[in-house]
């Protein structure tokens, strides 16, 4: 029997012994019918604009409204199950349009059963990656990886499941921010994203984005994860993008960049070349990382063969510590690597399911632990699967595969471990709620595969007509990462890496590992845009305001509440712009009323008036 230590001893909200309904019918059913709408409105969302809306909180809102108004006796496990089910749509869509459309721009002829096949087997594969790891990242770290959507999801439902005061403290979070996200991208009132050019300081960028989720995951993961990763954002924004900016100058193109440097702005320094130094970052950072939780991981399988061998089938364990068998773990993992080689079509050889195995296990850990620290919003699937093929295009130089087909290979390869990446990610975060909640984690691994069956089946139509309508990499479509992915293939197969990049970003970390700071938080806030950094830093501040302000518990977690519904707000209202996108209704491309000065402004109000509702309590207890 595996015991866990944690920091602190936790209490689900439903405890292990206790038996409520949780794996019904009815939940898996709503549970498939929102996956599809996720699936279908973050398909094309993402595409345009390059990013994903999570669909875990808005799932568990319209869980509770359609539920409770069709049935009595609702379980909250239920409503858990719901949300379960439907975030696997957000995940699969995420997993597939950074990296399937780079086929598609290639000119390379793909089946709607081959876009099935990634999706599918990909996406069990992912789900499977997460189980041995679930004690250690989800359990045991459960004081240091906050989680933010899944905690958030919790507290959503907790909220919904409980009457008077922590239930309004959620709705007053979910009203602020839905009417924020509205005034902000269906009035357009101001931009998401405000920018500010330093002049004096080689024409970087000062950069935020004024969004209410953001505000609430900096908030829930606290000040000092906050600073972390906002000097990360700092050292690419503000030391090394005006490094290259003043030493490259001239007329001359320097790869992987397409025009001189001297006519890029910041924002390009950073697509062409921090992005790079930032995946090497997080490359070494998830090595750390899983050399910390490999010791646990073979505790866990150890334990598992024991499982697998004795005849045991985990009723030793409590309730709420029952994944699926480490047995269907290793037949499951192996008949899809069989499959993939095997099966006609998907263009695999033994030595890419081979190089996939390895790359999908060590990038599930390293994102799981990632979308623990800044949630599945920021989650860096893109960086992952740039890496991923830069990793494969390394190795297939090497040893002479630089055909055409090998090429094809490789972008396979990479579209199937971002799925895996990205089903993680969501399977991670669901399983946080359902720790939180006391669900049995083997019911919402279940319902995981059985919600990824239908958006699979979907989704190679959804890409085929969009890019018969639209067409891949177009104006209307630009589908920014499967772009650069199309690019950075091209270059690999030319032996045109940037690895010195990469390398930078490796040196990197390992100074920031030898300073003893907390390297993969460092590493994100590097990677990812300034935007993300400095909205989250507003957050960790506004949680160290409230915290001066408050010393008991029970305020402070009123604030968490606060926070997860202005997420809660910011997601659900996020749902239905992509629907109106979706349907011409709303122009992502039109033009803001106001400009990057009034966003600030407004979300500095936002602030204050969240740190207000935070401090409500008490104010009223005086």
């Amino acid at each position: 029997m595996v015991r866990i230590m944690e920091k602190q001893i936790f209490k689900p909200y439903v405890a292990s012994k206790e038996k409520v309904p949780e794996f019904t019918v009815r939940s898996l059913i709503l549970g498939v019918l929102l996956g599809i709408f996720f699936a279908v409105g973050n398909t094309y969302l993402g595409l345009k604009v390059g990013l994903t809306i999570s669909a875990s909180i808005p799932a568990a809102v319209l869980s509770m409204a359609i539920l409770r108004s069709m049935f009595r006796n609702v379980s909250i496990l239920e409503n858990n199950i719901v949300q379960t089910t439907a975030s696997v749509g957000e995940g699969l869509a995420a997993g597939i349009i950074f990296s399937v459309p780079a086929l598609f721009m290639l000119g390379v002829g793909i089946s709607n059963t081959k876009v099935f096949l990634l999706s599918f087997l990909g996406g069990i594969l992912g789900i499977l990656f997460m189980i041995p790891m679930r004690r250690y990242i989800i359990v045991k770290e459960h004081h240091v990886l906050p989680f933010p959507e899944g905690t958030a999801c919790a507290a959503i439902l907790k909220a919904g499941a409980s009457a008077g005061k922590n239930a309004m403290m959620a709705l007053w979070g979910i009203l602020l921010g839905g009417f924020y996200k509205v005034c902000m991208n269906i009035f357009n009132l101001f931009t998401d994203v405000a920018a500010f050019v330093i002049q004096p300081f080689e024409n970087t960028q000062f950069r935020i984005d004024a969004s209410p989720a953001l505000l609430g995951v900096g908030y829930i993961i606290g000040p000092r994860l906050c600073m972390v990763t906002m000097a990360g954002g700092a050292v690419g924004w503000w030391v090394l993008i005006p490094l290259i900016k003043m030493y490259g100058a001239g007329h001359v193109e320097i790869f992987p960049g397409t025009i001189p440097i001297e006519q890029m702005d910041a924002m390009d320094i950073w697509s062409n070349y921090i992005r790079y130094i930032g995946a090497g970052c997080v490359a070494i950072g998830g090595l750390y990382n899983l050399a910390c939780i490999f010791p646990m991981i073979l505790r866990t399988v150890h334990v598992g063969f024991k499982e697998l061998f004795s005849g045991m089938k985990g009723a030793h364990l409590e309730r709420t510590d029952r994944d699926i068998s480490m047995g269907w773990l290793i037949i499951g993992s192996l008949g899809i690597m069989i499959m993939l080689w095997l099966i006609p079509g998907i263009g695999m050889n033994f030595f890419t399911v081979f190089l996939f195995a390895i790359l999908g296990y060590f990038f599930v850990a390293v994102t799981s632990i990632t979308v623990g620290l800044v949630g599945s919003s920021s989650n860096p699937a893109s960086g992952m699967v740039i890496t991923t093929l830069l990793v494969t295009g390394l190795i297939f130089s090497l040893l002479g595969w630089t055909e055409r087909i090998y090429l094809v290979m490789a972008i396979t390869m990479s579209a199937a471990v971002n799925v895996a990446i990205c089903l993680a990610s969501t399977t991670s975060q669901d399983l946080k709620t359902g720790y939180i909640l006391g669900a049995t984690p083997r019911w919402q691994q279940l319902a995981e595969m059985v919600g990824l069956v239908v958006p699979s089946l979907f989704i190679g139509t959804i890409l085929v007509l969009l890019n018969k309508v639209y067409v891949f990499g177009s104006a209307a479509l630009p589908a920014p990462q499967a772009t650069l992915l199309s690019i950075v293939a091209k270059g690999v197969i030319e032996r045109q890496l940037p690895t010195m990049l990469v390398v930078i970003g490796i040196i990197l970390g390992i100074i920031v590992l030898l300073l003893g700071a907390k390297i993969l938080p460092f590493a994100i806030g590097l990677y990812l845009p300034l935007e993300i950094s400095t909205a989250m830093m507003v957050g960790g501040i506004a949680r160290a305001i409230v915290h001066q302000a408050v010393h008991r518990n029970k305020v402070d977690e009123s604030g968490i509440l606060t926070a997860s519904g202005m997420v809660a707000g910011d997601a659900c209202m996020g749902v239905i712009v992509a629907l109106l996108t979706v349907l011409g209704i709303l122009d992502v491309n039109a033009k803001p009323i106001y400009g990057p000065g009034v966003s600030v402004f407004c979300f500095l109000v936002l602030t204050a008036i969240f740190i207000a509702l935070c401090l409500r309590k008490k104010i009223a207890e005086q």
